[in-house]
């Protein structure tokens, strides 16, 4: 399930398996795993980089369709391109 810190805006991705099941009575219910360990359903995700409680769900599949919000695994890498002053040199 992919998710967004509204506090410093970082996107990352959990994965979760529901179990669902019905009982003799035909009552239905659902368990959230997460990493083999029961974990409650996600409302409230807290921001792995923040640490901010103001995140946000996408719907599933969101990130397979924007890979641009991906953040890369390893560290960036910087841009060798020469930064050049748009202010002209004076000419004396």
């Amino acid at each position: 399930m992919p998710f967004e810190c509204r506090g410093c805006w970082h996107v990352w991705q959990e994965d979760y398996v529901v179990r669902r099941s019905e009982d003799d009575h035909g009552n239905e219910g659902e368990v959230w795993l997460s990493a083999g360990l029961r974990v409650p359903p996600p409302s409230g995700a807290i921001c792995p980089q923040c640490g901010s409680e103001q995140a946000t769900t996408f719907p599933d599949g969101y990130l397979s369709r924007h890979p641009e919000l991906i953040p890369p695994v390893g560290p960036a890498v910087p841009d060798a391109t020469p930064l050049l002053s748009p202010v002209p040199k004076p000419l004396y």
